[in-house]
């Protein structure tokens, strides 16, 4: 089977709202769909991409950052959602049955060329799910909102070439700030959010064989710092691309493509080469 690329891109990733986008030429799939419809619009047509390419979202779980857009985007474009029952129940929301796609654990679900299996994650929601979308032979992994790096997640991040993974606080920054004891505890207490180092270790122990790019996600406003992510990660980045996916803005688009890492994003029409921001 041939190499196939991908297309990816972070519309915006942090507890302010959470949105990427995984796809090929033909058609592509976003997974989470929290920040506006609007916004997720206005940040596409930067990049030169397509809603009417977007098959399907999927909804790894309930929470706002990742739910917020999900209602107008659905009914305003008939995109299919495919969701947990459990998570659909706990999400509140009023969709179109004829919209909502249940799903359940270890299922592969086909969009077009696109292949996505949804397998389930450690984090305190009602059933939690990551994704691994693959197109031929090219695997990119969407892992956020991670209390622990379980066994399975190292198996799936062992098989991309890509990856969307959490690095969310810094540990020490965590430990003295500004945060009350609870909530401290619910983000690294193992079902919340990993950590930079927990992220690291996780690269560093089950680095994939191809991983061109890495985009490290849903990084704490107040307790991480993405200068001290990144040189982290560029210490053991090799032949990989360390890019920060800003709170703020959408990341360039880059092309997957199995082989090597790539040296600038990808060329589209209308690309603006936008880098992100941070503040």
């Amino acid at each position: 089977m041939g190499c196939n690329p991908l297309f990816i891109t972070s519309l915006n990733s942090g507890s302010n709202g959470n949105c990427y986008y995984v796809g090929n030429a033909d058609e592509a799939i976003l997974v989470d769909a929290g920040i506006s419809c609007k916004e997720t619009e206005i940040r596409m047509t930067r990049l030169g991409l397509s809603m009417g390419k977007v098959k399907a979202i999927f909804i790894s779980h309930e929470h706002g950052d990742h739910i917020r857009g999900l209602k107008v985007m659905a009914k305003k474009y008939l995109i299919p959602v495919y969701i947990t029952p459990d998570t659909m129940n706990n999400c509140r929301l009023t969709l179109p049955e004829e919209l909502v796609r249940p799903f359940t654990s270890h299922e592969t679900v086909q969009i077009g060329s696109l292949q996505i299996t949804c397998f389930p994650k450690i984090h305190d929601a009602a059933e939690p799910h990551s994704f691994l979308v693959s197109c031929g032979e090219i695997k990119v992994g969407v892992f956020t909102d991670l209390g622990i790096v379980c066994d399975q997640l190292s198996l799936h991040f062992q098989q991309c070439n890509a990856a969307f993974l959490e690095a969310n606080y810094d540990e020490e920054l965590l430990r003295t700030g500004k945060y009350p004891y609870y909530l401290k505890t619910r983000i690294s207490g193992g079902m919340g959010h990993l950590s930079n180092k927990q992220a690291l270790d996780l690269l560093i122990n089950f680095r994939p064989a191809n991983l061109s790019h890495l985009l490290l996600a849903h990084l704490s406003k107040d307790n991480n710092d993405p200068e001290v992510v990144e040189y982290m990660f560029n210490q053991h980045a090799q032949e990989t691309m360390i890019i920060i996916a800003s709170r703020h803005a959408e990341t360039p688009v880059f092309t997957v493509d199995g082989v090597s890492r790539s040296s600038a994003p990808a060329s589209l029409p209308g690309h603006s080469n936008l880098q992100p921001e941070y503040s």
